[in-house]
């Protein structure tokens, strides 16, 4: 009886092994496993959420791009546990190799962007594999197609064949699939429907996007019963040169209009030479300057106001 638990062990090590090596498909490129990874970084908190989903903490040794985008909750800290955060936004390459990896996780402006210091090929040489997320292959590729769940789907199932835990992701993606079954089965034939989600704030949040991804947004705050502040307003480089950061301008000084402020301000800096034009197009007047160090460099900061 002991050597049929003994062999049957055996088979079932046997039958693991023989999983690898896989091979799945990254932006168009196949990416090969001989193993699962040991030692991986994974960029944003939606990745790191789909390999939480998967049990992957035991494989991975840094996180990116968390802090600096998101606010977590305590469940997500709860999940990362010991995990360290590597940097709160874009990697630099010296933050990843410092950590020894064998394995990234990331999309093109998702942690890499093209040209940039961290793509596949400046990893490559350093025995790093990346997987690229695949709702980001768009941005070199306008044919790919845009992000949806079933993109979704297909990357964890390919983190499932990466890590040996196919298993678990068919699981998962099935569990994913018959929640939305149950909720379209609900809505019934109503389509089109816009949602915007948002969370904080006491006033308007703008937001654009292309290829189902959002590319740009933009804040208006209150500032005094007169007069709202615009805040944060940032385009993705990948939709840049669209008009989008016009567009999202006027729509935010349409709004102070109809809410009745008179008086709608912002702060910026003199380098940020293409969302200065912006505001001065839009009928912004610089009011003052005033130099100051910022993010590791001599700068000048500039108010704007439009009287309404």
């Amino acid at each position: 009886m002991k050597r049929l638990v003994l062999s049957f062990a055996s088979l079932l090590l046997a039958e693991t092994a023989f999983a690898f090596p896989v091979t799945v498909d990254s932006c168009g490129t196949p990416l090969t496993f001989d193993a699962a990874p040991k030692r991986a970084v994974i960029q944003d908190l939606n990745m790191a959420e789909m390999a939480f989903a998967l049990g992957l903490q035991p494989s991975i040794v840094g996180l990116t791009g968390i802090t600096g985008w998101y606010k977590v909750g305590p469940e997500f800290k709860a999940e990362q546990g010991a995990i360290p955060e590597l940097a709160p936004k874009y990697p630099t390459l010296e933050n990843l190799v410092a950590v020894e990896p064998d394995f990234f996780f990331a999309g093109w402006y998702y942690g890499m962007k093209p040209g940039g210091e961290v793509t596949p090929d400046t990893l490559a040489p350093h025995g790093i594999k990346t997987l690229v997320l695949t709702e980001s292959c768009v941005h070199l590729d306008q044919n790919r197609p845009a992000a949806s769940m079933d993109l979704l789907y297909g990357d964890v199932e390919k983190l499932g064949k990466i890590f040996g835990k196919e298993a678990e992701a068919g699981k998962l993606v099935s569990n994913w699939k018959a929640q939305l079954a149950d909720i379209t089965a609900k809505i019934g034939d109503r389509t089109g429907t816009r949602v915007f989600l948002y969370d904080s704030g006491e006033d308007k949040p703008f937001t654009s996007g292309k290829f189902a991804i959002p590319s740009a947004s933009v804040f208006v705050v209150r500032q005094s019963d007169a007069v709202a502040k615009l805040r944060l307003l940032y385009v993705e480089p990948s939709a840049r040169g669209l008009g989008i950061g016009k567009r999202l301008v006027e729509e935010c000084i349409g709004f102070c209009r109809d809410t009745g402020y008179r008086t709608l301000t912002l702060w910026t800096n003199d380098v940020l030479t293409s969302a200065r034009r912006i505001y001065e197009a839009a009928g912004f007047k610089l009011t003052n300057e005033e130099r100051h160090h910022s993010f590791g460099k001599d700068l000048v900061g500039q108010n704007w106001n439009l009287e309404l």
